[in-house]
């Protein structure tokens, strides 16, 4: 008898269905059970921050900061991935000051991932720590301890690095991808214009150029020399190590191991891990350092900081602060103009908030975005002033948006300016003609109806988007003149698309003041009369049960564990879930920094 062949389909889809309505009665149990862990734990609450007497904060940099926390859920292990965020980082170290209960403060340093200004931020702050009598003990444990990490570290006065370490100390220096010469290959040409005196504006070197213009050379040697004495300052008053030394120190490259840096007193000494806890347990008078109570930092400032923010929006704030990140969209999950734009009208309904501070950590992006945040930020600051703090960057795009403020702040090392406009229109047709023998044919009413990136603009048509960029780029100099109070012709003179530090900046009066977001917070109150200052900040904190009980769950004792280790998505549906991100296109005219800055 011949045995009769199964097909796949009668296999598959019967399977398939099978496993979807098994995941279905999965999840609708892990929502019955999730549902009644939520329930007894809002019966119960979530446990009060505990901080015992003599307890030494352990603050842990490890991974990125950015502006404002984020907490997410990992499916595949139903776990939290947190974010640290400068505000609630700020805020956590002036709580430390204040708390009678908090000795010292243990730095250890992993995988540091900020820019220069986020680390001033948090070293101004370690700083101020350290005035109030209280001990920072700074510990590098890392594989390699890096220039940043050291900088921010060297504010220490006990500052320690692990024996076997190795250590950059180089010096600052970019590297920039340039690809004409694959898109030469490839067959394609991009068709760039710019503001038509524009010269700074390198965004768009990479694609018809092959190495830095004079120009862009110009601007990138000027910030990093000035960036770079910024920080060998710091670095100098806290080491007693002069500018100069350092600068030599970097220039023949004096160090390769923690050895090398202790040898140059960089360091106060190369110890093992638990030689600093023995330090530590002594510094409040513990022989064994097993007694000693350390608390976690990143636990603690975000208790506080929740804490603070849900009292203040019910116990009337009169200082808002907007914090906005990313590249300019009108849409996305960065820094919208769909979501700024609401964050201000919404702080400038709020009756009890007398004055705004605007924190920008943006390359720009979106002229149509930037315009749309610009109206919003100059339409507040006709009735409750505006006072701009810089992050890392807030150039370009991120530039334009603080335009009308009332003042603007800016670390030394913040990139700014960039004032200039783009566009970049790709010809593909070539390439589809040689490579793939693909060719088009057109039909139209008119002679520019198809405008494709398949066939080169004409005279005509480059002369009319020329000209619609240099609109938008007067209307560049016209929102900056009129806010800071200079004439077109000035404005004209330093933008130009070039890129400048916070320091030089304020120089050329496209800054007020240096300084980071406490300052402006300060100068807000000052300016409104503010005796005492209640901030809060938008996008607002919300009260999640739901997070919070998987923080709790995250804490570490067996029962948590057990709970956090079967209260997992079933795993057929995991295997077909997709973590998507959205990437914001760039289309029609951009106001962005003149190239992406990675500096080492």
């Amino acid at each position: 008898m011949s045995e009769k062949q199964i097909s796949f389909g009668r296999i598959f889809w019967p399977s398939l269905l099978a496993v979807f309505i098994m995941s279905i009665i999965g999840i609708f149990l892990f929502i019955l059970v999730l549902g009644g862990i939520i329930g007894s734990f809002g019966e119960f609450g979530p446990k009060p921050l505990a901080v015992r007497n003599n307890s030494v904060l352990h603050v842990t940099l490890d991974g990125e900061i950015k502006e404002r926390a984020d907490i997410s859920i990992d499916p595949m292990n139903f776990e939290l991935n947190n974010t640290l965020g400068l505000s609630d980082l700020l805020y956590g170290f002036e709580a430390a000051q204040k708390d009678s209960k908090i000795k010292g403060i243990f730095l250890e340093i992993g995988d540091l991932n900020c820019g220069y200004a986020t680390a001033k931020e948090i070293r101004n702050k370690i700083k101020e720590f350290q005035k109030s009598g209280k001990f920072v003990v700074a510990y590098n444990a890392g594989e390699l301890i890096s220039q940043k990490e050291y900088y921010l570290t060297s504010v220490a006065k006990e500052n320690y690095a692990f024996p076997s370490s190795a250590m950059e100390f180089l010096g600052l220096g970019t590297e920039l991808t340039f690809f004409k010469g694959a898109l030469d290959k490839l067959g394609v040409e991009v068709q760039v214009i710019r503001g038509s005196n524009n010269d700074f504006k390198s965004a768009v070197e990479p694609f018809f150029r092959d190495k830095m213009s004079d120009s862009s050379k110009v601007q990138i040697n000027r910030y990093l020399s000035s960036m770079w004495e910024d920080l060998r300052t710091d670095m100098a008053k806290s080491t007693s190590i002069s500018i100069d030394t350092l600068h030599t120190i970097a220039e023949q490259m004096k160090i390769k191991r923690a050895e090398d840096g202790l040898k140059l007193s960089l360091f106060k000494g190369v110890k093992y891990r638990d030689e600093v806890m023995q330090i530590l347990a002594k510094k409040v008078g513990l022989d064994d350092p097993e007694d000693l109570k350390l608390l976690d930092f990143e636990k603690y400032t975000r208790k506080k900081f929740n804490q603070n923010q849900l009292l203040t929006k019910n116990d009337k704030p009169n200082i808002a602060v907007i914090l906005a990140e990313g590249e300019v969209s009108t849409d996305g999950d960065e820094l919208s103009s769909r979501d700024i734009c609401k964050l201000f009208r919404d702080a400038r309904k709020n009756k009890s908030v007398k004055t705004i501070v605007f924190r920008i950590n943006s390359p720009g992006g979106s002229a149509l975005a930037s315009e749309e945040i610009w109206r919003e930020v100059y339409l507040t600051n006709k009735v409750k002033k505006v006072i701009v703090s810089m992050g890392d960057v807030a150039a370009s795009g991120g530039y334009y948006i603080a335009a009308p403020a009332t003042a603007i702040f800016a670390e030394p090392t913040t990139i700014t300016g960039s004032i200039g406009v783009f566009g970049m229109i790709p010809y593909t047709g070539k390439m589809f003609e040689d490579k793939l023998g693909i060719t088009f044919d057109r039909a139209s009413t008119n002679s520019h109806s198809v405008m494709s990136t398949n066939r080169k603009l004409t005279k005509e048509e480059m002369a009319m988007i020329q000209s619609e960029v240099d609109s938008t780029y007067a209307q560049f100099l016209t929102r900056v003149s009129d806010g800071r109070k200079m004439t077109r012709e000035q404005v004209n003179v330093i933008a130009r698309g070039r890129v400048w530090t916070g320091l030089d900046a304020k120089e050329i009066g496209l800054v007020d003041r240096i300084g980071g977001l406490g300052d402006a917070i300060a100068h807000a109150a000052r300016l409104s009369e503010i005796k005492d200052p209640k901030v809060l900040y938008y996008p607002l904190k919300k009260d999640d049960k739901f997070i919070e009980l998987l923080e709790e769950l995250n804490e570490g004792d067996e029962n948590s564990k057990f709970i956090r280790s079967n209260a997992k998505l079933p795993n057929e549906l995991l295997e077909q879930y997709e973590h998507l991100k959205r990437i914001s296109s760039m289309s029609r005219i951009q106001m962005r920094m003149p190239f992406d800055v990675v500096i080492h």
